[in-house]
């Protein structure tokens, strides 16, 4: 065990200042690389080509990469007290920028026009001590993108043959996000929904190789341990673990989490981990085998592939099956219209091969724009789910939209798509499920959804919709379901809610 990592184990929390300064080492630390690989090009470039380069000039390079690489080996350490580095890599990563320092101080010393006469040997040791030096930088810089990317940061993206030639693993599945769920009923809770969740907001800090506050938050034993401070989860009581309460402050507290400048959790993925954590934060169980309260259905029903929420606690998917659109035949679909869809990104999947209905999908296609959907009316009749989510898509699209004669379910979440291109859905006699999550739409907007008489689902929350507008729109539809998603507050007083109903088990 090196000094370093003993003087870490002993010593108390660092103060302010020393973590003031520390952070400067990423600043810092680019310094000496810039100037020490300029000094050896200059000196390639005099020995290769001939050139005559000033040797005051290269002199000056190597003393100002000698200064900055002895500030940033200064200022790393101030960092490495804060903690929370793997201390085989930090170890590694710190004796290496050493290294940079000090052979960057040698290359300097005999290159200087008066110190470097007086150093016995001192032509025959320049180049080697230059190189050692810009090899060294070499490997302090991948050792500190380990520390604060992951050890595989430079080989991730490691294309194939490349990978078998260097020996490299295969490339493990990402999750950039929650995948769709075919039945929500049946996914279990931790692997397919908090799993992701907490890969794609938290693990970047809190993984093997780098773990903040001593907190690993890859696997279900490390979770469990908690942090430095102790547990992060309070099995049954979402409003008092750690892992919640963070999430809750607001986004300028220091102790928010994820940290200011990191893509934050959104108001579902709170709520889901809120709920995972009331039904004793399970690593084994499906959601079919735990209580889902009201609150909770939107979110679980957005993971599904265009889901519903149904009673009993369960979440139905998908529209209902008594829909005439979905045993209607329907005419087969032109194949060069098929292909014009899937160039442009599209999923183009059969509903039933017997009967032609097709589901149109831009999962993987989130530049999809009004332009393209000018391809969309040539399946008019075939097209019967359409999920255009999380797309460039807006009003002008809508228009391409109506003449989808036979369309049951429709995806518009989180585009630009406003109340003057709803006008274009009251001519959709087969629609019953319409998600406009994240939009813009208002209280205006549902005024035209009143006149789609066979709406059945929709999903308004994070809109500009109020109660006075929702309730307007259950006069005309009594029979349609609207979800509005969970705010922060309603969140806050979720949380409380179940944690009260977890003390106390007869509370109705």
């Amino acid at each position: 065990m090196n000094s370093l990592i003993l003087l870490q184990a002993t010593s108390p929390q660092p103060s302010e200042w020393a973590m003031f300064f520390g952070r400067f080492h990423p600043l810092i630390v680019h310094l000496p690389i810039g100037f020490l690989l300029i000094a050896g090009l200059l000196e390639l470039d005099r020995v290769t080509r001939r050139q005559t380069v000033s040797s005051h000039t290269i002199t000056l390079i190597l003393f100002w990469s000698a200064v900055s690489a002895t500030m940033a080996c200064i200022f790393g350490y101030l960092l490495s007290l804060g903690g929370g580095y793997d201390e085989e890599t930090l170890s590694d990563h710190m004796w290496e920028g050493i290294g940079v320092a000090v052979f960057a101080w040698v290359a300097w010393a005999i290159k200087h026009d008066r110190i470097g006469p007086r150093i016995r040997f001192g032509p025959l040791l320049y180049f080697p001590a230059l190189g050692v030096a810009v090899l060294l930088l070499l490997a302090a810089g991948h050792q500190g993108g380990s520390l604060t990317h992951g050890s595989d940061f430079l080989t991730q993206y490691t294309p194939e043959p490349l990978r078998s030639m260097a020996g490299i693993p295969p490339r493990e599945q990402e999750v950039a996000s929650i995948e769709p769920i075919a039945d929500v009923n049946q996914a279990m809770v931790y692997q397919q929904i908090v799993h992701p969740i907490l890969k794609t907001r938290c693990v970047q800090c809190h993984n093997p190789e780098k773990s903040k506050g001593d907190l690993r938050l890859d696997s279900p034993e490390m979770i469990k341990k908690g942090s430095e401070d102790g547990p992060i989860i309070v099995a049954g009581k979402g409003s008092e673990s750690k892992l919640i309460k963070v999430c809750l402050l607001p986004e300028e507290d220091d102790h928010h989490m994820p940290p200011k400048g990191k893509t934050p959790l959104t108001e579902n993925q709170i709520a889901l981990l809120t709920w995972w954590i009331n039904q004793g934060a399970p690593f084994d169980k499906k959601v079919a085998e735990l209580k889902v309260p009201e609150e909770v259905k939107p979110a679980l029903a957005s993971l599904g592939t265009g889901s519903a929420v149904g009673g009993g606690g369960q979440v139905a998917m998908g529209p209902a099956p008594e829909s005439p659109v979905l045993t209607m035949k329907l005419p087969a679909a032109d194949p060069k219209a098929i292909d014009e869809l899937k160039k442009a990104g599209l999923l183009v999947l059969p509903l039933s091969k017997e009967q032609n209905q097709l589901e149109v999908s831009a999962v993987n296609a989130r530049a999809f724009s009004d332009a393209q959907a000018v391809s969309l009316p040539k399946l008019s009749q075939q097209i019967v789910w359409l999920k255009l989510g999380d797309t460039e898509v807006s009003d002008a699209t809508l228009a391409q939209v109506a003449q989808l004669k036979n369309l049951q379910k429709l995806h518009l979440e989180q585009t630009k798509v406003t109340d003057a291109g709803l006008k274009n859905l009251k001519n959709l006699p087969y629609l019953e499920y319409l998600n406009l999550y994240g939009t813009a739409v208002t209280d205006a907007g549902l005024k035209e959804l009143a006149g789609i008489k066979n709406l059945k689902t929709v999903y308004l929350w994070q809109t500009k919709v109020t109660e006075t507008g929702v309730a307007e729109l259950k006069k005309a539809l009594p029979n349609l379901e609207i979800n509005m998603g969970l705010g922060e507050s309603s969140i806050a007083a979720f949380t409380k809610a179940d944690s009260a109903k977890a003390e106390n088990p007869k509370a109705k």
